[in-house]
């Protein structure tokens, strides 16, 4: 066994502890620490197999900015889990047909004759040629359809994200867009005219007339 190999066994062992302790922790500050070390160790896993670019963009970008949001998100949610662990078990049927349905059509998909890599399509990185470049011509070729789903299916998700944290929730302030919208600038700004008072002088008329020693 080589060092790459070996390597490899090493980091895929932790890459799945780390992925079913994410589903598993009870704290979701927890779940999402175990992530961040299932996305480092697909990094490494990813460097091993030249792709060099996936690797640099799966820490700078997951790690470094996802996980964060996953943070806020988790803490502006204010999930209460006891609530949800009472009610497990009566949603475990549903959850478990919808979990059977989707393994079986992941199965089909892997199974299927189309889902083989053909090897001469594959193209290999070279020390001439960044991995950043040929997978920038893929995915604007050869893959753009996918690559644009992609991005529809972010969008959603992000709006998704939006509508949780804009709901409304007891004891919390709610803001309605439309009504900030609709503000005005005699909403915000109220001009009031006062008279004007006169300046008290009577200190000032009583140390005139005090006579000079």
């Amino acid at each position: 066994m080589d060092l790459s190999l070996a390597i490899f066994y090493v980091f895929a062992v932790v890459l799945v502890f780390a992925a079913f302790r994410v589903i598993t922790a009870k704290n979701p500050v927890h779940a999402v620490l175990y992530l961040v070390l299932s996305f480092f160790n697909s990094a490494v896993l990813w460097m091993l197999m030249k792709a060099e670019f996936l690797a640099v963009s799966l820490i700078v970008i997951y790690v470094g900015a996802v996980m964060v949001l996953f943070l806020f998100v988790v803490m502006m949610l204010d999930i209460n889990f006891e609530a949800l662990r009472k009610s497990f078990w009566k949603f475990l049927p549903v959850a478990g047909t919808v979990a059977g349905i989707m393994l079986v059509e992941m199965v089909l998909i892997l199974t299927h004759r189309y889902a083989k890599i053909d090897a001469a399509r594959i193209v290999e990185p070279s020390f001439n040629t960044a991995s950043a470049e040929v997978l920038g011509k893929l995915i604007y070729t050869q893959y753009f359809l996918p690559f644009q789903l992609a991005a529809v299916l972010l969008l959603v998700g992000m709006v998704a994200a939006i509508a949780l944290t804009l709901r409304k929730r007891k004891n919390t302030k709610y803001l309605n867009p439309g009504d900030q919208i609709k503000v005005k600038r005699e909403d915000r700004v109220r001009i009031v005219k006062m008279q004007s008072e006169p300046r008290i002088v009577a200190d000032d008329a009583a140390a005139d007339d005090k006579p000079a020693a």
